[in-house]
């Protein structure tokens, strides 16, 4: 078997210089749709591991918590050898998490990719994170495939006949095209847009104005988006039981026998087509006339027939004619065997293989590195909000380096980074204990046999006999024995010493860092010259590059960029790494050496005219954070180390160190916190940490009593404000793209700010806040102070108009600080605006201009924010974070689910029934402070048939009054004396304060009375 694996390697990487049949793709699903399974059956068609472990095994997912949850936590990839119409294909197949905590690692793998293959359940159809990849995929612009998996449930769970299933099938796959069709349409409309902002009208001879209302979308070609069995880009699946099959398939085989043109049937076998026995003819109108469709009779029954008769009834003739019928060769054991399962996957993995209909999919319709498109090239080096022909020369150059995959020594190395992974010493190839050759065990056989004679000659003396040298043993005299014992003790601590060291090399953690070749064969020469690495940043780094800068060149003094050496080349083989001398460009590769050099993500190249490339799109952004500590003091040292590499091996976890000193990790959800609070625990830091309970964001706001103001509330929708004013320093260019967003945000804003109170309110904004770009206003109210605006960047001609007053920095200052920590439980205020209707100040005439006004300024600030505070006091509310939480759950436990949602405070939006099937839609929305323990307790109350995916949407403000007490007689009635009712904005409110240290105002014993002693004191 090691044998044959040597000779696959040396395959692949024979096959890795032929660019044009190489395909990257990656697996992308939600979570249990089956996409380890699938990675298995790949896997298992190169030799790597046996077919009948392929799904059992889940051979990509290599930690020991993915295999105990069941669940992929993290993208690692494997390289794949396919003969297809003679010629052959390498495939660099990466395989990626489906659970929305980890959709991080998702972007990781679909950056390095050209094509993807979206597998979805043929039970649940189109779930959560269907959706989420599928807009992934199409914002990387790579290609997808489609596989509908577990059709084997509609047969055995679902009971369904073969033409209800076909009707099922079709909704599913119109359901996929839907999701396709909307993102296709948003492209459009945003290029119409972007286009003409206004609306173009021309006049008619008539003098009427008539405008065009067209969107673009009746010229543009979309049909090669859809996924469509007859186009060959969708295969029908059951990964467990090892079958799948593109309709070409049977076209084929159907053509043989029935005597019809293949191209015929490829056209009809899907569809609403029938086959007309008496005139032998295909024709149109199945449903219509109640025919069997052409899917249903050749394709389904087939199947539906082979799972009767093996599974259902167990008929060992019916299934022996079958075999015989198909010309399939299945062993005696597999018909003796006690579970069908194994006798229908010695079946179907010979009738209708797997790997076979995937791999042939993924050769015919998914692109090669050679076909990667202008706009995704254009895409990948558009840095920031810059555009394309903004770039410099040189950097417009690179495109058609790009286009055409180069491998010539004129061209730079472009190499894209997308994440880091951590690996153990014993990992490395270089480590790695290796099968000896028969020369290697007979030199070492030899040298056993000297050392053997000589440490005998050296016990026996001079005047050993000659046959000492058979081993036999012999009587020696003390002063000997002692120099021999004295020998033994000393190579005995040597190799105590060396096993020390040994144990610490192994326990060192080496990062390789996971990145795809696009230009140039990266050489092993590469290994010791210099390379410019680059970290996504504004990318105004590459305009500071002096001319015929290169890689040689000190380039200590521009940020963002740094210069390394690399150290090793890997072929990643899943489980395993492979070392490598060279890798052409449109390869998927791993790197050794960069663990100093890179946190995350990096562009590596030899020229310095490439920029950084976009950075990665994550779905899910991290928002539970968790204070950590070392149980032992001591060990503080160890664990900010482990933080440190942590925050490296993971790229979606943040590290952070408050201002109260506390070690703050903030990760996407529960279960990925788990999962890095373990890898600190077992493999980076190695101690035993304490984390505290999750830290929950809260914000502060107000509301206009009695009634909500309503733009208050659209101000709170506002999260997002990407502008930074800056007064008295020298502003920085900016380019066209981010001043047409200034110019939105400012649009957006007059559009809400309607109403005589807001008049001018835009012209009036004074500062954004906390940090000068948060969703609270200031505005300048002022009579007679024309202080320059704040959207001065968008008409450059009105530059100079306005003087700044002094101490206008400190009321901008005190107003950062002033909604960074809100007066009821220090946590930042939203949807806030503070108007400065009046400015008065008094300075005592002792102090000069000139000599005090710097600590007048630093001092007046605070004094600013101590009155902003109270200002934002009444009447005052919480806004909680919010989940979007969608549950699929059968009727069953609809009332169980309902229950945990309310106890919970949750809030169903939607329930609607699944069709086709017997499964509910819940979609809720559920505060992150109440989602811990959430998905267990679901699981818990509904013995596992309901599992909720949780996604991060946004913040609500919490209606309940946290300062409120009863007051009048029916308060006291309804709530009793003490409201005995739990104010749930007053229990977060104290929760916070307590959590920070702040003053929590609460009684613990009430109405105390002094303890009566029974016995009489003598």
């Amino acid at each position: 078997q090691s044998t044959m694996r040597r000779t696959s390697l040396d395959k692949i990487i024979a096959h890795q210089k032929n660019t044009a049949n190489i395909r990257n793709i990656c697996i992308l699903a939600h979570v249990d749709h089956g996409k380890t399974t699938l990675a298995d059956c790949l896997v298992a068609s190169n030799g790597i591991i046996s077919n009948r472990l392929a799904g059992k095994l889940r051979y990509l997912d290599s930690r020991e918590d993915e295999q105990i949850r069941g669940i992929t936590m993290k993208s690692s990839g494997i390289s794949l050898h396919f003969t297809s119409d003679e010629n052959d294909y390498l495939v660099n197949l990466i395989d990626s998490p489906g659970h929305v905590d980890f959709s991080s690692e998702v972007s990781t793998a679909v950056r390095l990719c050209d094509g993807a293959i979206i597998i979805v359940d043929a039970v649940e159809g189109v779930c959560p994170q269907t959706q989420a990849v599928l807009r992934q995929a199409w914002l990387e612009n790579i290609r997808p495939v489609l596989v509908i998996n577990k059709i084997d449930r509609l047969i055995v769970e679902l009971k369904l006949t073969a033409q209800e299933s076909y009707t099922h099938l079709q909704k599913i796959l119109e359901q996929v095209n839907a999701v396709t069709g909307s993102l296709f349409t948003s492209k459009v409309l945003e290029e119409r847009a972007e286009k003409s902002t206004d609306m173009q009208s021309c006049e008619n001879q008539s003098g009427e104005q008539v405008y065009d209302w067209s969107a673009g979308l009746e010229e543009t070609d979309d049909s090669h988006l859809y996924f469509s069995p007859d186009q060959g880009n969708v295969v029908f699946a059951s990964a467990i039981d090892g079958w799948g099959f593109r309709i070409q398939q049977f076209a084929q085989i159907y053509s043989k026998k029935m005597g019809i043109k293949a191209e015929v049937l490829l056209k009809t076998l899907w569809g609403d087509f029938y086959l007309n026995a008496k005139a032998k003819k295909i024709m149109k109108g199945a449903q219509t006339k109640g025919k069997k469709t052409l899917f249903v009779q050749l394709v389904l029954e087939n199947i539906w027939s082979l799972y009767e008769a093996v599974v259902t009834r167990r008929d060992k003739e019916k299934t022996e004619k079958m075999v015989t019928s198909l010309g399939l060769n299945v062993s005696a054991r597999d018909f003796r065997h006690t579970d069908p399962k194994v006798l229908l996957s010695a079946i179907c993995s010979q009738w209708l293989p797997l790997s076979q209909a995937v791999l042939t999919m993924v050769c015919s319709k998914l692109p090669s590195p050679l076909d990667i498109s202008a706009e995704r090239v254009e895409k990948l080096m558009c840095v920031g909000a810059r555009r394309f022909d903004s770039l410099p020369e040189k950097t417009q150059e690179l495109k058609r380096a790009f286009l055409e995959c180069k491998n010539d020594e004129t061209a730079p190395v472009i190499v894209f980074v997308s994440k880091m992974f951590a690996v153990d010493s014993k990992s490395l190839p270089q480590n790695r204990l290796r099968p000896l050759s028969q020369d290697e065990l007979a030199q070492r056989r030899e040298l056993a046999r000297q050392r053997h004679a000589e440490r005998l000659s050296a016990i026996q003396g001079p005047d050993a006999p000659e046959h000492a040298g058979n081993g036999s043993l012999l009587k020696t005299e003390v002063p000997a024995a002692e120099n021999s014992c004295g020998e033994l003790l000393c190579s005995q601590m040597e190799a105590i010493t060396l096993k020390a060291n040994k144990t610490e090399e192994d326990e060192k953690e080496h990062f390789i860092a996971f990145a795809r070749v696009y230009i140039v064969i990266f050489y092993f020469d590469f290994l010791g010259a210099l390379l410019v690495i680059l970290f996504f940043f504004p990318s105004a780094s590459v305009c500071q590059l002096p001319e015929g800068c290169s890689a040689t060149d000190d380039l200590s003094s521009i940020p963002h960029m740094a210069c390394c050496t690399l150290e090793n080349l890997y072929l990643l083989m899943g489980r395993e790494l492979e070392e490598l001398e060279e890798v052409p460009s449109g390869n998927v590769l791993g790197i050794g050496g960069m663990g100093e050099y890179i946190l995350k993500s990096a562009t590596i190249s030899t020229s310095s005219a490439c920029p950084p490339f976009t950075p990665l799109n994550f779905e899910a952004n991290p928002i539970v954070r968790v204070a950590v500590e070392p149980k032992h003091p001591s060990e503080m040292h160890k664990l900010v180390r482990g933080m440190k590499l942590l925050n490296q091996a993971d790229p979606c976890a943040e590290v952070l160190i408050q201002e109260t000193g506390e070690h703050v990790l903030v990760t996407a959800g529960e279960v990925h916190l788990q999962r890095c609070l373990d890898d600190l625990r077992q493999r980076f830091a190695k101690i035993e940490i304490s984390a505290s309970e999750p830290i929950i964001p809260f914000r502060e706001t107000i509301i206009q009593p009695p009634k909500v103001d309503m733009v208050n509330e659209d101000m709170g929708k506002q999260q997002k404000f990407n502008l930074s004013v800056k007064e008295g320093k020298k502003t920085l260019e900016i380019n066209q793209k981010t001043l047409e967003s200034i110019q939105q945000l400012k649009q957006k804003l007059e559009s809400l700010l309607q109403g005589r109170k807001w008049r001018n309110a835009v012209y009036c904004i004074w500062s954004f806040g906390p940090r000068r770009y948060g969703p609270n206003i200031l505005l300048n109210r002022l009579d007679g102070y024309q202080r320059p605006s704040v959207w001065q960047c968008l008409d450059k001609a009105k530059n100079d108009i306005g003087l700044y007053r002094d101490f206008d920095n400190s009321i901008v200052s005190g107003f950062q600080l002033a909604t960074l920590s809100g007066p009821m439980c220090e946590e930042p205020l939203m949807g806030v605006c503070f108007s400065v209707e009046k400015w008065d100040m008094k300075v005592p005439h002792t102090l000069t201009h000139d000599s005090h006004q710097d600590s007048v300024g630093e001092d007046a600030s605070g004094d600013i924010a101590q009155p902003a505070q109270p200002a934002a006091s009444k009447p005052q509310r919480l806004m909680a974070a919010m989940y979007t939480c969608e549950i699929m759950a059968t009727a069953e436990v609809l009332g169980r689910v309902y229950g945990v949602l309310s106890k919970r405070e949750g809030r169903v939006l939607l329930e609607e029934m699944k069709e086709g099937t017997d499964m509910f839609i819940i979609k809720a929305v559920l505060p992150v402070a109440e989602s811990f323990g959430f998905a267990d307790d679901i699981r818990k109350r509904t013995s596992g048939l309901a599992s909720p995916q949780l996604i991060f949407s946004h913040w609500e403000v919490i209606s309940s009054d946290p300062f409120w007490v009863p007051t009048t007689e029916e308060e006291y009635l309804h709530f009793g004396e003490k409201a005995d009712s739990e104010n749930q904005a007053h229990k977060y409110m104290n929760a916070v304060r307590k959590r920070k240290g702040l003053y929590v105002e609460e009684k613990i014993v009430e109405h105390a009375e002094k303890q009566r002693t029974l016995g009489r004191n003598k």
